[in-house]
């Protein structure tokens, strides 16, 4: 394995400050300068103006023209698409999905159930069973215009008991004792041991032992090495749970939180709460910070993380501040000598993976979890992008809008890569935990993290993409990638993009969805010039069942809410068999 982990665990933010005393603070009030943000919108501004003056043609595109929405897709296709939609919207079907397919395996034999599968809900929403099984699809996508995401959707197929035993097991330090005083959020709970449950539109992975990580990452290189040999601006997608223990995760981010908790305290005794994260500053004379460094006279949230103490073991690093005290103190009172290597292994894992994709060209887009492992995964995706996105952007970050801070993490990194002079890679997703995390809350009994309704998510959402797109225009190193079935979504950033000038050769904004979902949306996209992705997922048949049985459950909810799509496949299909086009093959348009 490479030692390239040893730079990453170097590069963590760790803002591990000797705090001598913070009781003495300021008491007037500090304004942070606003010029920034009034010289920001000022230059949007004047952007929206030139672009409204000139005659540069604007980009429409209309998604209700079924013969170009469905050119891709035979007849038998279509109907496919239609008899398993409509399948998903029946209750009993759904809830009873996985009994009824192993009754199918055990009535039909693995063979015939297999075909069965391929012809109906694997052929519908899988790619293959492999790498060499998945090009043919993978390349009549690209002959329309569509790019791909590579995702090997391969779960084990626990029992809930083995799945709490599992996540119990690889949460808790060996030297952790019950009771012992942690955050609830950050702690592991034997009721919400499955974080499978009340989860739709994502892959769980269990902790094993260091073996069964590696092996993840083995499967996520071949991801990667598949990626770029079958197109030149693939990406790849790695969920982190895959490669490590969770309880790295867990207590990373508690440690992260308590720092910006402890910031915010901070900023309140010294009068500045209430602000904006970017806008929130720290007097440095009334903290009696010891530092090795100048940093200013005033420090953000960004200043108060790179504040960092080198240090060489990764568990040294886990310190959180004592309120009472002001003194830094061990998250845990030891760690066990496997416990330090497995959390160094993470992090290497990560690094393989990262260099990977920059040698095959390929870009690397990780997802985001549960709210309590989130923070360290955003965080050391960060690391990973302020050392592979120095020349064009390789890592690429998922932003959950469904969460209330959302938007001051977005523009908290966005800053980042600003001072820096990296390249910001975003994925921006509504997010698939919702339930789970609302239950969560509620039952151990912590603020829930989730905005209050579906509109408040779309806001955010909208809110977050502006950001991000106006980040475009002022400084052409910020990457999006909008990740919605949302047509109202799509439209919208359609929308801004005309206002800023932006257009779709400058691939600053790409468009992604699920393979088998929401075609009307991603291939008029692609043929419009639009870098768009399908999310490809692939694997045998038997072992993504569980990926199959969420794909039942998410089609419910979105083929209940809208009858949409099942009408345009039904109009375009009887448009064909009008016009006698019942031998339909798909051709693709010279030069996509």
């Amino acid at each position: 394995m490479s030692g390239g982990g040893q730079a990453l665990s170097d590069l963590l933010l760790y803002p591990c400050l000797q705090l001598v005393s913070y009781t003495e603070l300021s008491e007037h009030t500090f304004r942070a300068p606003q010029w920034i943000y009034f010289q920001r919108k000022e230059a949007i501004s004047n952007t929206q103006k030139w672009v409204n003056a000139s005659s540069s043609p604007k980009i429409s595109i209309d998604f209700e023209l079924t013969q170009e929405a469905y050119k891709s897709k035979d007849n038998l296709e279509l109907l496919r698409s239609l008899v398993v939609f409509k399948l998903c919207s029946y209750d009993l079907l759904v809830d009873k999905n996985k009994e009824l397919m192993d009754i199918s395996k055990f009535l039909l034999g693995k063979k015939a159930f297999e075909q069965f599968m391929k012809m109906t809900f694997y052929g519908q929403f899988v790619a293959g069973e492999d790498h060499k099984s998945i090009k043919s699809l993978i390349q009549k996508n690209r002959a329309f215009g569509v790019g791909s995401v590579l995702d090997y959707s391969v779960e084990e197929d626990l029992t809930q008991e083995d799945a709490v035993t599992k996540e119990m097991d690889s949460c808790v330090s060996a030297t952790e004792k019950e009771g012992m005083s942690k955050e609830k959020q950050y702690k592991a709970h034997q009721q919400f041991g499955d974080r499978r449950g009340g989860v739709t539109g994502a892959r769980t992975y269990f902790y094993s032992d260091e073996a069964k990580c590696d092996q993840h990452m083995e499967t996520f290189l071949k991801c990667i090495k598949a990626s770029g040999g079958s197109s030149v601006d693939g990406f790849s997608a790695i969920k982190m749970t895959a490669l490590g223990r969770p309880q790295f995760l867990l207590q990373f981010s508690e440690v992260l939180v308590k720092w910006k908790r402890f910031f915010s305290f901070l900023a309140a005794q010294q009068g500045r709460d209430g602000m904006e994260a970017l806008e929130q500053r720290l007097e440095l004379q009334p903290l009696q910070v010891h530092r090795t460094h100048r940093v200013g006279e005033t420090i953000d949230r960004l200043d108060w993380n790179s504040l960092i103490d080198d240090r060489i073991k990764i568990s040294d690093l886990l310190v959180v501040p004592n309120l009472e005290t002001g003194q830094l103190e061990p998250l845990l009172n030891k760690f066990t000598e496997e416990e330090e290597k497995q959390m160094k292994r993470m992090l290497q894992r990560l690094d393989v993976l990262a260099n990977h994709a920059e040698e095959h060209s390929v870009r690397l887009m990780v997802d985001a979890e549960q709210t309590y492992f989130q923070p360290a995964i955003s965080t050391l995706t960060v690391e990973m992008q302020r050392i592979y996105n120095r020349g064009r952007p390789v890592i690429f970050n998922t932003y959950q809008c469904y969460l209330k801070e959302a938007y001051d993490i977005v523009t908290m990194d966005v800053e980042l890569s600003r001072r820096e002079g990296w390249f910001f890679g975003a994925k921006l997703v509504r997010g698939a935990y919702m339930y789970q995390e609302r239950s969560r809350a509620e039952e151990i009994g912590y603020e829930d993290p989730i905005n209050p309704d579906y509109e408040t998510t779309n806001m955010m959402y909208h809110k977050c993409l502006d950001y991000i797109l106006d980040e475009i225009v002022l400084n052409r190193n910020a990457n999006v990638m909008v990740a919605s079935h949302n047509e109202d979504t799509v439209k919208h950033t359609l929308r801004r993009m005309n206002e800023l000038g932006l257009t779709p050769t400058e691939n600053k904004v790409y468009f992604g969805q699920l393979l088998g979902m929401c075609d009307q949306i991603s291939f008029p996209l692609g043929q419009a010039g639009f870098p768009v992705y399908k999310y490809v997922p692939y694997g045998p048949v038997n072992e993504v069942i569980p990926y199959l049985s969420r794909r039942a459950q998410e089609n419910r909810g979105f083929m209940k809410g809208s009858q949409r799509e099942r009408e345009l496949l039904w109009k375009e299909l009887k448009r064909r068999l009008a016009s006698g086009q019942v031998f339909y093959r798909p051709q693709p348009e010279p030069g996509l």
